[in-house]
């Protein structure tokens, strides 16, 4: 299933039915009077958090849902049906934005989570509410109140514990792979992640967490180089960033600087968020090397780095029981 995080589409709730003129007449009933029923109210449009669901793929083939009007009211006093409701899944941790793609209408961040975007309209009196001691045979009935319409723009954002992030080739789908039971896309070349990849990290019964590997980034990703910063947005809700670097690259400093610049550069609090350092591939580095890289790296970002490798496993379940004590202490927030 191909992954898509962003769709604009169209929504309408359904007008009011119609009130109507009626009146009661019936075989030796001289006086019947008004019995006009109001009309039936619209269906909203609802949108609800599915657990099973995690791609906007489906709004690409289908971009306009509309609801049903509400029915007329009928004589005898009878009321219209009230419209069914349009539900709208959509994946959770998915944000409903204004046209603007800058306003947040609402935030489904929690499964089962339900939110009426679109109320209907409410259905038009009939005669029958029009009757008083003066007016004693109205002939007057509103029409249906109309439906509300807009465009919004759907964006997903992923829910997870821990974020990873780096450049290309830092070496985040083969720890993803290593530690969980995902199989993301591994190959030699830069930008084999082309979409954000979740797996869930099992250190015990108790004791698990949801990472995410986004695709890497690189100098210049704000302004769109490369793949850009958009997959940035899925570690907004993440409790704690595990930035990678790759230590055989060789300038680890500038690599760690990079990606940092383009944290703040994007916003939203991630250059704030608790950050873990690890370099990685120290199987492909002498010792020297990485007691060198490792110290200089430690001076740059002034908290301690870990020495990982993600294909020997080195250093791999000290990594993640740091990033569990992390996220504990978040869930404890």
């Amino acid at each position: 299933m191909k992954f898509l995080d962003q769709a604009k589409i169209y929504c309408r709730s359904g007008d009011g039915g119609d009130g109507v003129v009626a009146f009661r007449r019936e075989r030796f009933i001289e006086f019947g009077g008004p019995d006009g029923g109001n009309g039936g109210r619209g269906g909203d449009v609802v949108f609800v958090a599915a657990q099973n669901l995690n791609t906007l793929i489906d709004f690409r083939y289908t971009q306009h849902f509309r609801a049903a009007k509400g029915g007329n009211g009928a004589g005898s006093d009878r009321t219209g049906a009230g419209a069914a409701d349009v539900v709208i899944e959509v994946p959770v941790g998915t944000q409903i934005l204004d046209e603007d793609r800058e306003t947040l209408l609402a935030d489904l961040d929690l499964p089962g989570k339900r939110v009426v975007l679109l109320h209907g309209g409410d259905g038009g009196f009939g005669n029958a509410h029009y009757k008083s001691s003066t007016n004693r045979a109205p002939r007057r009935a509103d029409k249906g109140w109309p439906g509300a319409e807009r465009w919004v723009w759907l964006r997903l954002k992923l829910i997870a514990d821990v974020g990873l992030v780096g450049l290309p080739n830092a070496g985040k789908s083969t720890f993803l792979a290593a530690v969980s039971a995902a199989r993301p896309k591994i190959a030699d070349y830069p930008f084999t992640t082309l979409a954000p990849q979740l797996g869930v990290v099992r250190l015990s019964h108790a004791q698990d967490f949801v990472l995410a590997d986004i695709p890497g980034l690189i100098e210049g990703a704000h302004d769109g180089v490369g793949l850009g910063d958009r997959f940035l947005g899925h570690v907004e809700r993440c409790a704690v960033l595990l930035h990678l670097i790759d230590g055989a690259a060789g300038d680890v400093v500038h690599a760690w600087r990079t990606v940092r610049t383009e944290l703040a550069a994007y916003g939203a609090g991630l250059a704030d968020k608790p950050e873990i350092v690890a370099l990685n591939k120290s199987d492909a580095m002498t010792s020297r090397e990485a007691a060198s890289r490792r110290a200089a790296l430690a001076r740059a970002c002034g908290r301690p780095v870990l020495l990982i490798s993600g294909v020997s496993g080195v250093g791999v379940r000290e990594a993640l029981g740091t990033l569990w004590q992390a996220v504990a202490e978040a869930r404890g927030r």
